[in-house]
């Protein structure tokens, strides 16, 4: 088959190999995707920086954790699955050394999703860890109905999902966007107020919105930099679940205005995620899958063979929507 790998760490240009490689075959309890597109996540990239030391100690490295095709083969005791159902898939590079940057990928027959026939297989490679991750976020601490949430970096991958899913979940939405064109982004998914970030205004702009009255939850693309100004607008025993922090690895907490907060901080990781929660994301990313409900963004795609520009576009961070490598 057709697949990119890697054996070393280091720079795309440098470590991605293009070209013919085993075709892998499906263990008990697998099915084997024909994979039609791939998606390309900060994650991946930075296992090829070598952010996990030892994710090359058992070989090389098909890279891309999401994707979508369809089941060509399935593996022994595997029930109530099709040859040719169409299914996006998740976590494929998780524990494992192949991921979905090629023809065919074998994964366990859970984390290939039934897809609906008007989900395009672009659609289905953003459903990994861009919306499962914003689901995670929205809905781990409780039903948002009724509630106010703020969603900071509402133009990002999982910002613009998060947005949405908190108002299919009926609750408002308040997003941050750190220019104009990130602005229009957050109206695009549905946020009811979107107010420049970082800015001296935004304090009073969020309270002035929700007449003094403070936010229940927080969903934070970038914790470090964002929690002075989110402690200033959450409630009281509010919470905030953050799923990265890359401009401060290692923040520093005001913890005494924390505790007296009574305020939960959750992290999120999709990979880590509970399965009943990543149960609960699949079947409601297949209602709104089905439903027609939400908006997704490509910001880009490549040939499988311009695999180092799709991971380049990643790197350079200042895309709109996910970045998505098609395989013919």
């Amino acid at each position: 088959m057709q697949a990119v790998w890697y054996n070393k760490f280091g720079p795309a240009k440098d470590v991605l190999e293009v070209g013919e490689y085993q075709t892998p075959q499906p263990e008990r309890g697998d099915v084997k995707v024909r994979v039609y597109a791939s998606g390309v996540n900060p994650s991946d990239t930075k296992k090829r920086l070598g952010a996990n030391p030892a994710l090359l100690n058992n070989g090389s490295v098909i890279p891309n954790s999401d994707g979508s095709g369809e089941i060509v083969a399935l593996g022994e005791g595997v029930e109530n699955r099709t040859i040719g159902e169409r299914v996006w898939i998740y976590n494929a590079q998780f524990g494992r050394q192949e991921g979905t940057s090629a023809q065919y990928v074998c994964v366990p027959s859970n984390q290939a999703v039934w897809m609906p026939d008007n989900a395009s297989y672009e659609t289905g490679a953003m459903m990994g860890i861009p919306a499962m991750t914003a689901h995670r976020c929205v809905c781990a601490d409780g039903a948002v109905n009724g509630h106010t949430l703020l969603v900071t970096g509402g133009a990002g991958r999982v910002g613009y999902y998060a947005i949405q899913w908190a108002k299919y979940f009926g609750a408002t939405v308040i997003a941050t966007g750190s220019n104009s064109k990130s602005i229009e982004h957050c109206k695009q998914a549905g946020a009811d107020l979107v107010v420049g970030h970082p800015s001296e205004a935004m304090v009073n702009e969020i309270l002035d919105f929700t007449r003094g009255r403070k936010v229940d939850r927080v969903v934070d693309g970038d914790f470090g930099v964002n929690l002075p100004s989110v402690l200033d607008v959450l409630k009281t025993s509010g919470v905030i679940a953050t799923y990265s922090s890359m401009t401060d690895m290692t923040p520093a907490i005001p913890f005494v205005r924390m505790m007296f907060m009574d305020i939960t901080i959750r992290m999120v990781l999709v990979y880590a995620m509970p399965e009943d929660a990543k149960q609960q994301a699949l079947k409601d990313i297949t209602k709104v899958l089905a439903g027609g409900n939400f908006d997704h963004r490509v910001a880009e795609t490549f040939p499988l063979k311009q695999s180092v520009k799709a991971h380049d576009e990643i790197e350079r961070g200042d895309n709109y929507g996910s970045v998505i490598i098609t395989i013919n």
